[in-house]
């Protein structure tokens, strides 16, 4: 039996052999390409060489691309388990040419593969081309004499491949591998071609073509090709398998998961769902996504608790997901080394989103199961649907799972009913108005010289007034000025535009903010406070020097932290998004819990140190690909130009900047670390100072240290063990005055009793005991029980104009008579509510006037429920 393992290292070398670069896969994530959610095909990393924006070493390649069809356009999630071929990870293999050689080499490059290397019989394999592409089919059938009755030409739908509405596209040719006559279905192009008897392995795209906005199509200058076989498809045919699920990956993968899971039948969709499903969640969290509630975290989520779901119906109650990430990297960790390397971090991240989801499982899935139980028209009601969403994390495609396994729909419509209802409550309560879109018209962007030099002569190219073009602006009045030249910083990359002054012999305008729009037009917002500025004045723009250099220190500094953040929590963390501003910065970052204050210790010394070694600031001018061959760090998601800004500083950090900074490390003098807060799943936050405002909170600190020292009598040094003497001597008289309490309150409850009235031959007592604590109040209530014999009692104190209340009942009256019920109609007599069991309940409330109310109703009360 060939592997998988062996056919992914056949591909490779094959094609190796034979001039092809050996590419290795990017990333899940997209680099530069925010119109994809994942990398979902081979051709992926090579999209800008297609264009012709980019240019490699090599005019051909090979790879074996890691991708996943999980969310956005192709999604392949709700099928997984259903079918033999679905899936949310696979392995693309995939041979390119970039205007090298083309439809010749490319079909003869695939038949000698597949038939002289694979040894695959030309009687078992079906070839297909595009209508018009006579070309193509002359190779096939004139050169390479492959069978016309296992030949046919399909239409565009099916064998014509684009990038988009316009720009490189071409004609495609597909192999099919014919499975046998007994599976259902027919060859491509026929009416039953939907069966599963031939399975397409192997896609060759011709990009010939040019398409422009009105769709005609005009031959490319340097053609080009693309492929794409799934390796696990592959692997079925070569192992004489009809699904890809019996292949040996998936096999070794589906028995870990019946191992952990105490499943014994290896034949449950569950288990082929978890297989594929740890394959999707540790690559995804490898290449830095963390789960989530939205982007591609929430569809990391939505793997992750399907996978988990499928756990819970084989009767797995406790956390085995992660468990399954050995048995992942001992398939696929030599084929993929940052899997291994990555091992531990992966476990964590899974163990967590179980622990978390596991809190709500067995809840949502009682709903669930409650709302099924109670159905007369087989749809799950969209309130129930929404309400799983919402409150028990269950994403809808969870909840359709569930409800296609057992025969029912989901009310789709009125689960958007519902998200349309909470998103409209959520605009309704926001507190922040809708901010005005200014349309700039301007061409071009302003040459931005601020690098260099803070103070620069300028025209003013244009000015608007409440979101109007104008000619001048009046003093007192504000409005947004663009310049042809500005030294302002605007906002971007989390750092906050700069602030100055624009000025004329005559006119002054203050710049309060400078913002970036469009294709990198500088907006001055600010007001006029002297005479008038004009269209056309030449004006001195001047920069305010103390707020950009403040501003550049904690720049700097973010670059340092983000290089510390991986050293000491490892190369999973990555930038999520900051603000730098004059005061402090700001760094949100993935990592999957908090960071201990032993950790955030280590990180800060290594940014001081990295301060104190006062390495220069490097920055270079450099290609994309250029700048990521030198170890630059990039953003996932980020839409970066051809020619990007690399900033360095010593060997501890280089990343992609568009910012300012400091000219030497040291400048940045200190840095300290405020605070470190979660604020979603899987992103933390720091805030931090440095320089001068670093200095200023040290000494506030020290401040505030000596003068407890001085409240204590001591000395700081010895401010720890002071504090700590006096904690303990405050528990010791807290505990004394508890005890106290109780033995006031146990005093006054031996009086109370003779208070107690007979009620239907029961005792009742209802009385204020002032001076008691709900805890005393409890202990006084429990005593009177036991004294009274069968009876119902109810206690009332009032505390700084707060109320409580506590009613107790003995355990041979609670059939008739409850405590709970009870407590909540003597509660509304002082503002309150309250609950609890049928012996013992409590409330409280804001009404002290109403505790004698509240006291005179429980006889009646009692006495009402002992007859009815």
């Amino acid at each position: 039996m060939t592997t998988s393992a062996e056919l992914r290292e056949s591909f490779l070398e094959y094609f190796e052999q034979r001039g092809h670069e050996r590419v290795a896969s990017s990333p899940l994530i997209p680099a530069n390409d925010p119109t994809l959610l994942f990398t979902n095909a081979g051709m992926v990393q090579f999209k800008e060489v297609f264009l012709g924006r980019e240019r490699r070493g090599y005019n051909r390649a090979v790879s074996s691309q890691r991708c996943v069809r999980a969310g956005g356009k192709h999604n392949d999630l709700e099928n997984v388990g259903y079918t033999a071929r679905h899936h949310t990870f696979f392995e693309m293999l995939g041979n390119f040419s970039f205007g090298d050689y083309f439809k010749r080499e490319a079909i003869q490059f695939a038949w000698d593969y597949l038939t002289g290397v694979l040894k695959l019989p030309p009687e078992r394999l079906w070839v297909t081309v595009f209508t018009d592409d006579q070309e193509a089919a002359d190779i096939w059938l004139n050169e390479l004499k492959v069978d016309p009755q296992r030949f046919s030409r399909c239409g565009a739908k099916d064998n014509f491949w684009s990038m988009g509405d316009t720009g490189p596209c071409g004609p495609c040719s597909e192999i099919f591998y014919d499975h046998g006559p007994e599976i259902p279905g027919g060859p491509p192009g026929s009416p039953d071609e939907d069966g599963d008897r031939y399975v397409e392995i192997w896609n060759l795209v011709f990009m010939q073509y040019n398409r422009n906005a009105e769709g005609k199509l005009t031959p490319l200058p340097h053609p080009s090709v693309d492929t794409g076989m799934g390796l696990e498809r592959l692997a079925a045919v070569m192992q004489g398998v009809h699904s890809n699920y019996d292949i040996d990956l998936f096999r070794n993968l589906i028995a870990a998961a019946a191992e952990v899971t105490g499943c014994s039948d290896l034949s449950d969709k569950s288990l082929r769902v978890i297989a594929d499903h740890i394959r999707a969640t540790a690559f995804l969290i490898v290449d830095g996504v963390t789960p989530g509630n939205e982007g591609r975290g929430y569809v990391l989520r939505r793997i992750m608790r399907r996978a988990i779901r499928h756990g819970y119906r084989l009767g797995c109650s406790e956390p085995f997901f992660h468990r399954l990430v050995a048995s992942l990297v001992a398939e696929m960790g030599a084929a993929y080394p940052e899997l291994p390397v990555s091992r531990a971090h992966v476990e964590r991240v899974i163990r967590l989103e179980e622990e978390r989801f596991a809190e709500t499982l067995d809840h949502g899935m009682r709903i669930l199961d409650e709302a099924i139980a109670g159905l007369s028209d087989g749809v799950i009601p969209g309130e129930t649907v929404f309400k799983l969403y919402d409150t028990y994390g269950f994403p809808t495609d969870l909840t359709a799972d569930i409800a296609r396994e057992r025969g029912l729909a989901l009310d789709i419509k009125g689960f958007d009913s519902a998200m349309a209802e909470q998103k409209e409550r959520a605009r309704a309560a926001s507190q922040f108005g809708a901010t005005q879109s200014l349309e700039i018209q301007i061409q071009g962007e302003t040459d931005f010289c601020g690098y260099d030099r803070l103070q620069e002569e300028a025209t003013v190219v244009a000015i608007y007034k409440d979101g109007e073009s104008c000619d001048l602006l009046e003093a007192g009045e504000e409005g947004l000025v663009i310049l042809d030249v500005s030294p302002f910083y605007g906002e971007s990359g989390g750092q906050v535009g700069d602030c100055g002054w624009l000025t004329t012999e005559t006119a002054r305008f203050e710049v309060v903010d400078t913002q970036k729009k469009g294709d990198g037009v500088l907006v001055h917002v600010g007001q006029v406070s002297e005479g008038q500025l004009a269209v056309g004045d030449r004006v001195d723009a001047c920069v305010d020097a103390d707020r950009r250099s403040a501003t550049a220190l904690n720049h700097s500094a973010t670059h340092l932290l983000h290089a510390a953040l991986r050293e000491v929590l490892g190369d999973h963390v990555q930038q999520k998004g900051s603000l730098v501003e004059a005061d402090r910065l700001r760094f949100d970052f993935s990592h999957f819990e908090p960071v201990s204050r032993e950790q955030l210790l280590v990180i800060e010394r290594l940014v001081n140190q990295e301060i104190r070694a006062n390495h220069m600031v490097e920055t270079r001018i450099m290609s994309l690909s250029d700048a990521k061959a030198s170890g630059a760090m990039a953003l996932f998601g980020e839409k970066y130009a051809d020619q990007v800004r690399v900033l360095r500083m010593g060997d501890f950090s280089t990343e992609l900047c568009g910012g300012t900074h400091v000219k030497a490390v040291g400048d940045i003098g200190l840095f300290k670390i405020l605070s470190e807060t979660g604020i979603a799943a899987g992103v933390r936050r720091i805030e931090g100072v440095t320089g001068a405002t670093a200095l200023d909170w040290v000494e506030a600190d020290e401040d505030r240290l000596l003068g407890l020292a001085g409240m204590l009598k001591g000395s700081r040094e010895d401010v720890e063990e002071r504090v700590a003497q006096l904690m303990d001597k405050a528990r010791r008289l807290e505990k004394d005055l508890e005890q106290l309490k109780a033995k006031l309150a146990s005093s006054a409850g031996q009086d109370l009793a003779a208070q107690a009235v007979e009620v239907e031959g029961i005792r009742v007592l209802s009385a204020r005991l002032d001076g008691a604590d709900p805890k005393s109040l409890r202990t006084t209530m429990d005593q009177l029980k036991d004294k009274l014999g069968s009876a119902v009692v109810v206690l009332a104190t009032e505390s700084d104009g707060k109320v409580s209340l506590v009613a107790g009942v003995t355990k041979d009256l609670t059939d008739r008579v409850k405590a709970g019920d009870l407590i909540r109609e003597v509660a509304q007599k002082v503002g309150g509510k309250g609950g609890g069991r049928p012996d013992m309940a409590q409330a409280g409330g804001s009404d002290p006037a109403g505790i004698p109310a509240a006291l005179e109703l429980v006889s009646g009360w009692v006495a009402g429920r002992l007859s009815a």
